[in-house]
């Protein structure tokens, strides 16, 4: 799943392509907006809320709409200039196509695609904890809300995007290792929950700004994890096999000698 790091940069991909241009053209492929027509409005802000991108829009008419859109697994937004290849997914996948003068958004496979009155986009985001790359970053709300559920597994608490908003597999691994914390400790016995957080936003923070993610510090390829995608490969703290558990988009990576279970497993 993406990491709020990506969708942050997604967000700024599209407010350098579209914000402060007015929409000459736009085509919906998907069923429920098929038959909206944006142009003439003005993109007035591009933003993220967690794993979520809002794109405010002012029509003609003086409307304030927001088109709201998730990545999940494979969604992406690309801004292209003119005669450039749409190429960046299969032309199929293609929900949303924005022109404006000489710069078209294009919208692969996006989710949860949606068109509301600005005023009523907390209906869509409002469930959301604190976002950690956000100015509403409260890391003691966070820490309040992961609590909620003192036996909730801290693997799952973390992609829990109603505690906090921006955490996927790659930092809930990372972040994990680096505090030395079994995946499926309860939340309430977790040492030290507000470090964690703290080391949470960090890492995201760290990374916001560019594509490729690093949570060592290094940027070469291969070496930019601890753990996330190093199935039985060398711990790099330990030198033991990495463990990996589960499929999809609940995928977790540990190494079982630095992150050992309280009990047998």
């Amino acid at each position: 799943m993406p990491e709020g790091d990506t969708v942050y940069n997604t967000a700024q991909v599209l407010r350098e392509g579209l914000v402060g241009r007015t929409l000459t053209g736009s085509q919906f492929r998907v069923p429920q907006l098929a038959t909206i027509d944006l142009t003439g409005a003005d993109v007035v802000e591009s933003l993220s809320r967690g794993k979520h991108l809002l794109l405010r829009l002012r029509t003609a008419g003086g409307r304030d709409l927001s088109l709201h859109s998730h990545l999940r697994m494979e969604g992406a937004w690309r801004v292209y200039g003119p005669g450039q290849r749409w190429n960046a997914r299969p032309a199929h996948t293609i929900r949303v196509v924005l022109r404006a003068g000489d710069r078209t958004a294009v919208g692969f496979h996006l989710h949860d695609l949606s068109l509301v009155p600005t005023a009523q986009e907390e209906r869509l985001v409002g469930h959301l904890g604190p976002d950690l790359l956000g100015p509403d970053w409260d890391p003691a709300e966070a820490v309040r809300r992961l609590t909620r559920d003192p036996a909730a597994p801290v693997a799952s608490a973390l992609l829990d995007q109603r505690n906090l908003a921006g955490i996927g597999n790659l930092y809930k691994c990372e972040v994990l290792f680096l505090r030395g914390v079994w995946p499926w400790t309860p939340i309430g016995d977790v040492p030290d929950l507000p470090g964690l957080v703290d080391l949470a936003q960090r890492l995201l923070a760290h990374n916001r700004g560019r594509w490729t993610q690093t949570t060592t510090g290094s940027l070469r390829r291969g070496e930019t994890s601890y753990v996330y995608g190093r199935r039985a490969q060398p711990c790099r703290n330990c030198n033991s096999p990495i463990s990996k558990d589960g499929e999809g988009d609940r995928i977790t990576y540990w190494c079982p000698r630095c992150q050992p279970s309280p009990t047998p497993h």
